[in-house]
């Protein structure tokens, strides 16, 4: 099996956390920006529980697209999962944990609405 190109897996990443519903999916091309990977993918889900599945689901399809060792941190908590997929870094949390850590911010991208809407709840 071929190794899929950094944007076939950005593409499967963004097909994948849209079937489990995630929500505010955001794409940060990085190539040119960062040596650690071509894309940064960030999303939310409405539970731990959500969170934790969307990134199972992501690894075993990655997985499936060739990627070799699919590093996966934080699935237990289920509050922020970073999913190491190679040339595509996906960052998945519940929305109050994304707007307190802001990554868009750092990537001089503005964090979604619904995101800010739930520190303000």
């Amino acid at each position: 099996m071929s190794l899929a190109t950094s944007t076939q897996l950005v593409g499967l990443v963004e097909k994948s956390l849209d079937d489990d519903k995630a929500e505010n999916i955001v794409v940060i091309d990085l190539q040119g920006k960062s040596s650690m990977a071509d894309y940064m993918v960030i999303a939310s889900g409405r539970s731990q529980r959500q969170v934790a599945a969307m990134a199972e689901h992501l690894r075993v399809k990655l997985k499936e697209q060739g990627v070799g060792e699919v590093g996966l941190e934080g699935v237990r908590a289920g509050d922020w999962v970073l999913i190491d997929g190679g040339d595509v870094i996906v960052h998945l949390f519940r929305p109050e944990v994304r707007s307190f850590y802001n990554l868009e911010k750092m990537w001089g991208m503005a964090l979604p609405e619904q995101d800010r809407a739930a520190v303000m709840a």
